[in-house]
């Protein structure tokens, strides 16, 4: 039985020439019990979806209807969990699920309200946290307390508007699991809009596109069994067809080539004498060991003693490779790419770039940070061209203009760059990053979770920005990420890291996948399960910040 309806369904916003339309002709049945997940890339209109069905927005065209009646706003009987906590910060975990159950329940008695509340803290796990404020819980702990509010209302749907999107990978996957866990348990109906595939297919009984014209795309039933364990899943055959199915759907109708222009790349030499003509790049530098970490170690001073946050990392690491760097949060990935960029002293050990020591920050050293840190008010163009103006002081003025916008293009911003930093958005901003990495014709390019902000399906068409441009230049990189499908995808070498404090190399995956890398074709790829599951094996162990009773055996750090 439908419980809600889309019927040619619409919405807009604007009038005449600044109208913008969001969704058009959406014919939608949601099933009563069902978990439906909406899955689409960032501005395809999935809150808006999320806002008709709870009321909050009315469409412009068509209607939506709930148990047969048009919605014409809020009610208790459906039940919204946001992004954003929106906790009231001077009242307890208790005190926020009471001010659900207060509104709904008012002619309960105080004993009966304590009771509710009692029990709804206790399904999400927060008996512990009950007398905690807001600003005493994690990400994690807030968001709960917003799943607890919301089922102390006791809706007949649940309406989930990217909940977990703003939490680490771990607690993003734990509390999807008690999403799930409460589902089944009273089999409320509930509808998911994430950008994340993996999520979808665990929780989903059928999953729907959204397409980035605001048209509803192709839908997905999944068969796979509950419950549903995302450990077994990597090797479940129907997970890993309905995954390369959902995947080619979304880059087929979302990611388009866009790598624009054909600005050749003068040949100017930048200060750190490495040539910007790509055939000529690296000649006169030594290929193996290019990068050397020896018997690193960062220290840090403490009121109650030194600290060693990383120890012995030892990495040898051949000119024009590809390393990527994972492990989990506090293991000292960031530290060690610092330290390699020039930007924390080492406590003990060396780094040597080609030949020599690294000490203190230099444009022969690039970084991408998780945030590009553009100048708001300059444009694209000019947020580039300080660095190249630096690095090429001998290069005439229009070869510079040129090597800022032949890397523009190579991002896709041909049609953007002339844009101010502050009109872009985050994924824009992002590749400007990338493009001033590259014009920098560094030695050694280093990123630093450069798409971690970013929603997952943006963070694919940028990785692919980023294979397209590496392949171009092999630069010699190394990528710090959590993700571990990023790591396989970009790297020649996965190096995971144990848990800190004193964290070293745990183990190294050499990754023997054809070049150049699509994430269509590595899905297909009868290997590509295994890298992964060697990853996530690793991971596993010290999940939770776990120090394994077997120590990982010393890992072969060169070749």
């Amino acid at each position: 039985m439908s419980i809600l309806s889309f019927k040619n369904a619409s919405k807009s916003f604007g009038e005449g020439t600044a109208r913008t339309d969001v969704l058009k002709g959406i014919d939608l049945d949601v099933q009563e019990g069902e978990f439906l997940v909406i899955l689409g890339f960032s501005g395809t209109g999935k809150t808006t979806l999320i806002n008709l069905m709870a009321g909050l927005d009315t469409p412009t065209g068509g209607e939506v209807t709930f148990k047969g009646a048009p919605i014409k706003g809020p009610g208790p009987e459906r039940g919204v969990i946001f992004q954003n906590y929106s906790l009231m910060p001077w009242l307890t975990v208790s005190g926020n699920v009471g001010l659900a159950v207060d509104t709904v329940f008012p002619g309960h008695t105080k004993a009966e309200k304590a009771e509710k509340v009692a029990h709804f803290v206790k399904m999400v796990g927060l008996n512990h946290a009950a007398t905690r404020r807001p600003a005493e819980l994690s990400g994690g702990m807030r968001q709960r307390v917003n799943v607890a509010r919301a089922l102390a209302m006791n809706p007949e749907v649940l309406l989930l508007d990217e909940p977990l999107s703003a939490l680490d990978a771990l607690t993003r996957a734990n509390l999807a699991d008690e999403i799930e866990h409460i589902w089944q348990a009273d089999k409320k109906t509930c509808v998911l809009i994430t950008n994340d595939v993996d999520e979808a297919i665990i929780l989903a009984d059928r999953i729907i596109a959204l397409n980035p014209d605001g048209t509803l795309g192709q839908e997905f039933h999944v068969s796979i069994p509950r419950p549903r364990d995302r450990g077994a899943m990597n090797n479940d055959e129907t997970f890993k067809s309905l995954r390369a199915d959902v995947t080619k759907y979304l880059m087929d109708v979302g990611i388009e080539a866009k790598v624009e222009g054909s600005r050749i790349l003068p040949d100017v030499t930048p200060i750190h004498g490495v040539p910007t003509a790509v055939a000529e790049a690296q000649k006169g530098m030594i290929e193996s060991r290019f990068l050397d970490f020896s018997q690193l170690h960062k220290v840090y001073p403490t009121p109650k003693g030194p600290l060693t946050v990383v120890e012995d990392f030892d990495l040898k690491i051949n000119k024009g490779e590809f390393i990527s760097l994972i492990g989990h949060s506090g293991c000292g990935k960031s530290t060690v790419l610092t330290m390699a960029a020039g930007l924390n002293d080492i406590s003990k050990g060396a780094i040597k770039l080609d030949g020599r020591h690294v000490e203190g920050a230099d444009p022969e050293r690039a970084v991408v940070f998780q945030s590009p840190n553009l100048f708001p008010w300059l444009t694209a163009k000019e947020n580039v061209a300080i660095g190249v103006d630096k690095v090429y002081p001998k290069a005439s003025m229009a070869e510079r203009q040129d090597v800022v916008e032949y890397y523009l293009e190579r991002v896709g911003l041909a049609d953007a760059m002339d844009k101010s930093a502050s009109d872009l958005s985050n994924g824009m901003k992002q590749r400007v990053g990338i493009a001033r990495a590259f014009a920098l014709s560094p030695k050694l390019l280093l990123l630093d979770e450069p798409f971690g902000m970013l929603d997952s399906l943006t963070r694919w068409e940028l990785q692919e920005v980023l294979m397209e441009v590496w392949s171009r230049t092999k630069v010699t990189a190394i990528c710090v990420t959590h993700d571990v499908d990023e790591a396989i995808l970009l790297a020649d070498r996965v190096v995971m890291m144990t848990n800190g404090p004193q964290a070293t190399i745990g183990k190294i995956t050499k990754v023997d996948l054809p070049r150049p890398r699509t994430r269509k074709a590595l899905l297909e790829h009868p290997d590509y399960y295994a890298y992964r599951q060697e990853v996530l094996d690793f991971l596993e162990e010290y999940e939770n910040g776990a120090k394994p009773k077997t120590p990982a055996p010393k890992a072969i750090a060169a070749e």
